[in-house]
């Protein structure tokens, strides 16, 4: 596979992931108290939201970057 390919077939799996969840999305664990057997967490979800189109339109410009031959210059 060339470098072209793997990053159409990256470009395909972000944009799939985007359109299928709405964006990048994670929680975040923080420990405010550590004092022995006694441990005070919090948690934070976070993320960024992005549009179903920009997912769509990621995946399509892997798609082309895997399915559109090499140009051969002469």
């Amino acid at each position: 596979m060339t470098v072209r390919q793997i990053l159409g077939a990256a470009l395909i799996l972000i944009g799939m992931a985007i359109f299928l969840w709405g964006g990048v999305f994670w929680t975040d664990r923080d420990k405010l108290i550590d004092a022995g057997p006694i441990q005070v967490t919090r948690q934070e979800h976070k993320g960024v939201a992005l549009p179903p189109l920009f997912g769509l339109l990621t995946a399509v410009a892997g798609l082309v970057l895997v399915i559109v031959p090499n140009r051969q210059t002469a």
